[in-house]
């Protein structure tokens, strides 16, 4: 009887591993096609992996728990043979990837160039971060790992490299090719101590990732937000105007965010110096306009979906865009595409009626704009009789950028072309 593997999926472009949370079907089970076989997470999407093929699960190959490389074999379903078809031999494996277009198994990347191979299995990703880190193999091989059969996890590395006291780092750019030794400050976090009464709540998977890619974001970028406020009065009439057509022709909300995307996506080809990364001494100006769009989940924790090209689309387009990746993610209904490619992010204070705030970069970006709340306020306007002091709607936008490719001046052009943009909103403008 032929087999078939079940290949843990490539779910994404940046994912190269993906840990089993729970198998949906156990050894013994008859499995119909499209039928959910086991739920896997990664560090940017949870998602079910169903069964391309009608069989019987015969093997489980990992754990619950388990963290697996992309194009490793996680389990082996016995097919059934068609009438009148002759069994194939009883070790005939049929090897394929779960229904996931243009599965291609990573390739590990050896940790150093010239160095001896270890007996010690790594994954790809902590390959990876001891490459970026310069952890040689023999280094790597000392390292105790609390994995399965003593495997090393990225949460191993990651402390190694917290207790490490000094660190070889690039000093110039890659032409120059010379390595100083710098030391590297370790902040101990301070010791806690619990008292009656008090409530321990574990961090979820999810707050993990967060908390980490926060206090990475801090180390890796010199942040300096700025800030201006913005005279929206003629974007809340506009609004205030439509919304109830909208409603009744489209069958969902218009909010103020996608007029804030149109203006962000237009100042961003204006000041292509902020739609940007950083690689070593190298800034990469993006070309897409991908804007993220920081989302509040019901358990308190925060996705990013993006909007691709957003430049590209209309008001409308955008508006849709932003309805249909909001309701997903609160349903936690995204694609692993989803939430990767952002060039830029966009967070919203206002939604909690906060006024503003300095948000973190979400790397490798090299900035975010936060949106705070809108509320009316005296403001002196200039007319042609003289100045006069009127009630207006009034936000403020706050850029927080990376200082070692954006300066001052640059943050306040941006910030003052969206200022412009927003503040000459056309208040006949058709959607």
């Amino acid at each position: 009887m032929a087999t078939f593997e079940i290949i843990m999926p490539k779910l994404g472009e940046s994912i190269i591993e993906a840990t089993i949370i729970r198998w949906l079907k156990q050894a013994g089970d008859l499995i119909q096609e499209d039928d959910s076989l086991v739920e896997i997470a990664t560090d940017k999407v949870d998602s079910d992996i169903p069964s391309p093929v009608e069989g019987k699960l015969v093997k489980l190959l990992f754990n619950e728990g388990d963290v697996v490389a992309v194009g490793t074999p996680i389990a082996v379903i016995e097919l059934h043979a068609e009438e009148g078809e002759q069994p194939a031999p009883a070790d005939e494996t049929v090897t394929a990837a779960a229904p996931v277009s243009d599965i291609k198994p990573d390739v590990p990347e050896p940790v150093a160039a010239d160095v001896p191979k270890s007996d010690r299995f790594y994954s790809p990703l902590v390959k990876n971060i001891a490459k970026e880190e310069g952890i040689s193999l023999s280094e790597l091989d000392r390292i105790s790992g609390s994995g399965k059969e003593g495997r090393v996890t990225k949460r191993d590395v990651l402390a190694y490299l917290e207790s490490r006291q000094e660190t070889p780092v690039q000093a110039t750019a890659k032409a120059a090719e010379t390595v100083v030794t710098a030391k590297r400050t370790t902040v101990e976090p301070p010791k806690v101590v619990s008292e009656t009464g008090d409530q321990i709540i574990e961090m979820d998977r999810m707050r993990r990732l967060i908390a980490d890619h926060m206090v990475m974001s801090k180390q890796v970028s010199p942040h300096v937000t700025s800030f201006i406020d913005v005279d929206v009065t003629n974007i809340v009439n506009w609004r205030n105007k439509v919304k109830d057509v909208f409603l009744k022709r489209e069958g969902e909300k218009i909010t103020f965010t996608p007029i804030f995307f149109e203006a962000t996506a237009q100042a961003l080809k204006e000041y292509p110096q902020i739609n940007a990364s950083v690689d070593g001494y190298n800034i990469i100006l993006r070309k897409n306009i991908n804007i993220g769009m920081a989302t509040a989940l019901p358990s308190g924790n925060l996705i990013v979906p993006v909007i691709r090209n957003a430049d590209q689309k209309n008001l409308l387009g955008i508006t849709k865009a932003v309805n249909d990746l909001a309701t997903r993610a609160r349903s936690n209904k995204l694609l692993p595409d989803e939430i990767q490619g952002g060039t830029f992010t966009i967070t919203n204070f206002g939604s909690f009626d906060s006024i503003t705030g300095t948000p973190i970069i979400n790397q490798p970006q090299v900035a975010i704009l936060a949106v705070g709340a809108i509320r009316k306020q005296p403001a002196v306007l200039e007319t042609e009789l003289g100045d006069v002091i009127a009630i207006r709607n009034i936000m403020i936008l706050a850029l927080a950028y990376d200082h070692r490719v954006v300066d001052g001046a640059l943050a306040g052009m941006f910030l003052k072309r969206m200022k412009q943009m927003l503040e000459n909103f056309d208040p006949n403008t058709k959607i």
